[in-house]
């Protein structure tokens, strides 16, 4: 079986969802290639990987290249560029707009797969009918932003899609559920893989007791639907209370500003530590070291950090956003608060740094069996395997 997976840019070893979905689908005998807009890292060696063309430079190189590249198509993959040209106007597409297809799809041409995986939704725009032309059958994955966030914005953006599609992963059922909101109307098949760590690296078999300072501690890209800012005024609540806490941020992004503000603005300077980016086994450490996670997220596909930590046994109290309360069964593996809140957060939090030992051994046993049971890799790649076959 032969597998083309659309990416904005070769994956990262730190991205673990597609490293560890390519590295199951080759055991089992799967060719992979990736196909990218960038190379993002020049050490990635885990599979075959090709860059769509790059047309940059003043307009006269842009140009000459388009019609290079044009040219080679029409010469070395006629049938295929011919096929995306007819199927596009049919479709209704503009000339300029059905030869700009064929160029930014040239570097697919030449690969014969068997399908054509879009890893993001929003990767599939104006890649509509290239699977077709390939011959070959085409996935789209829907995780979070693609689905939830970016149709607020372009409305009625995945409308040729659904017609075209043969099947459809998501990766929780709130994600499912946003996929028929947006117009989807049973045209192929849904299938929901959820995400999947590493159990036997994340795994520790944490002793919980109450301490005299609570350590709090994220782990997150700094953007805005992470709800970081939320969770902040939650913890400034504590502090007014008298509770004493530290928590850890571990990530980097564009809105590190607007934290650092809020911190200095919440009084929360010597409570906070933004720790920007760690190596995994850092991050595990920081875990290990940790009480209470907290994913108090405005947006949220799924969270393989949540996942994370519950495998080292710490107490999550997570939002419920999308994926997020299919993550945590609420009251048995952690405890699932209403989003935008800092109050509920702050008493949920109160609550759960309130309970006797016992009850904390006895979530966190539940979380960490409940993760290594149904959100281990040996299971996730079979769940791929029969997605594709």
């Amino acid at each position: 079986m032969r597998i083309g997976i659309v990416l904005p840019s070769v994956p990262a070893y730190s991205e673990t969802f597609f490293v560890n979905k390519i590295k199951g689908l080759q055991r089992h005998g799967f060719s992979v290639v990736i196909f990218a807009s960038s190379a993002g890292t020049k050490e990635f060696h885990l599979s075959k990987f090709k860059l769509a063309p790059k047309l940059k430079g003043s307009k006269v190189s842009i140009v000459f290249n388009s019609l290079y590249i044009l040219c080679l198509s029409f010469v070395f993959q006629f049938k295929k560029s011919k096929r995306l040209y007819l199927l596009d106007k049919k479709d209704g597409v503009g000339f300029l707009q059905r030869l700009k297809n064929i160029i930014s799809s040239y570097h697919i041409f030449s690969e014969p797969l068997d399908w054509l995986h879009f890893g993001f939704g929003t990767m599939v725009f104006n890649k509509e009918n290239v699977a077709k032309a390939i011959d070959a059958r085409m996935a789209v994955s829907f995780r979070g932003f693609d689905i939830g966030v970016y149709p607020l914005k372009h409305p009625s953006c995945y409308q040729k899609l659904w017609t075209k599609v043969n099947r459809i992963h998501v990766i929780s059922d709130d994600i499912k559920e946003l996929v028929y909101e947006n117009g989807f109307g049973g045209e192929s098949e849904i299938i929901k893989i959820t995400p999947a760590i590493d159990t036997s690296f994340f795994n520790y078999e944490k002793e919980l007791h109450l301490a005299k300072e609570s350590r709090f501690v994220t782990v997150a890209r700094l953007h805005w639907k992470k709800g970081l800012v939320y969770t902040l005024e939650a913890l400034s609540i504590l502090k007014s209370l008298g509770y004493s806490f530290h928590y850890t941020i571990i990530g980097d992004g564009a809105e590190k500003e607007r934290l650092q503000f809020a911190i200095h603005q919440l009084n929360l300077e010597g409570n906070v530590t933004l720790k920007g980016k760690m190596e995994h086994e850092d991050i595990k450490k920081a875990l290990e070291d940790a009480d209470i996670y907290l994913q108090y997220s405005i947006q949220e596909g799924f969270c393989n950090a949540v996942l994370e930590a519950q495998a080292v046994g710490l107490l999550s109290v997570v939002s419920d956003a999308e994926g997020l309360s299919e993550n945590i069964i609420n009251n048995k593996t952690g405890w699932v608060v209403p989003k935008q809140s800092p109050k509920l957060l702050a008493e949920k939090l109160l609550e759960v740094i309130n309970l006797d030992d016992e009850e904390k051994q006895k979530i966190s046993k539940s979380a960490r069996e409940r993760v290594i049971n149904q959100f281990n890799l040996t299971k996730q790649a079979k769940e791929f395997i029969n997605f594709y076959e």
